[in-house]
């Protein structure tokens, strides 16, 4: 079966987007998938997103990391599919879809994407490390070192590392470089190596830079290898709401597949 994708990136970190309204994807063919994001063997990408139908909303995205395994959350996905529909059609300016962690609602503003993510109620903070869910895990470590760091070997230490086990985590290296600005790399599992950015996981560094006090306002800029993001939010006794992801989403090429 032959079917066209869409290539988008995010602040350097890459999907392959398909329309699955008609159900054609067999979405337990993992290794199809992983083949596909291969960066010599296939197209190449960070993950795989499927667009779908939903009842409740205007459309479901299913992700897929690189590996080819379904998995939790992710934020600049969660962009680039908002874009994906935009260009299909799908949306004007604003919607709302179902991703594996409930409802989000998106929207485009002069060029950039809106993302709504999840309520935070709990962050962990530890004398090392920060940890929360943004919908996925995020483990948090301010560094010094940032540009020198080797990300993959750290990384992967922390993220099969204790106390994660074998689920892991990601892991977010931090460099403070003003009271509303932070450097970040990060390390994603299921991608197993350093990507050019990360939506759920800037969107947990700066929730963590607030609640640490490092950082007091409740607009964060983040700078990745890839590119700049924003994250706004509230700040309650209950935790953190009106929690939004803010950055470009470009179409970059399509083409076609066999599957």
């Amino acid at each position: 079966m032959t079917m066209d994708f869409y290539k988008y990136q995010g602040t350097g970190n890459d999907f392959i987007i398909v329309d699955n309204r008609r159900n054609k994807i067999n979405k337990n063919n993992t290794k199809r998938i992983a083949e596909i994001c291969d960066r010599r063997f296939g197209i190449g990408a960070d993950g795989f997103i499927l667009l779908e139908n939903d009842d409740f909303s205007d459309f479901k995205m299913v992700y897929f990391n690189s590996d080819g395994n379904e998995s939790s959350m992710c934020g600049n996905g969660g962009r680039c599919i908002t874009a994906f529909a935009h260009f299909l059609g799908l949306i004007e300016d604003e919607s709302t879809f179902m991703a594996i962690d409930g409802i989000h609602k998106s929207k485009i503003i002069d060029g950039l994407v809106y993302l709504q993510m999840q309520d935070v109620d709990k962050i962990e903070e530890h004398a090392t490390h920060m940890f929360l869910d943004t919908g996925s895990p995020h483990h948090i470590k301010m560094v010094e070192n940032l540009k020198d760091l080797n990300i993959k070997d750290e990384g992967a230490e922390i993220r099969y590392g204790q106390p994660y086990g074998k689920e892991g985590t990601n892991v977010n290296f931090v460099k403070q470089m003003s009271s509303k600005v932070f450097a970040v790399r990060t390390y994603e599992r299921g991608v197993e190596n350093e990507t050019l950015s990360c939506g759920t996981g800037v969107t947990a560094v700066a929730l963590a830079m607030h609640k640490s006090g490092k950082a007091k306002s409740s607009t964060i800029h983040l700078n990745t290898p890839g590119g700049d993001l924003k994250v706004t939010f509230e700040s309650t006794q209950d935790g953190y709401r009106n929690i939004w992801l803010i950055g470009p989403a470009e179409q970059i090429f399509k083409g076609e597949i066999e599957w």
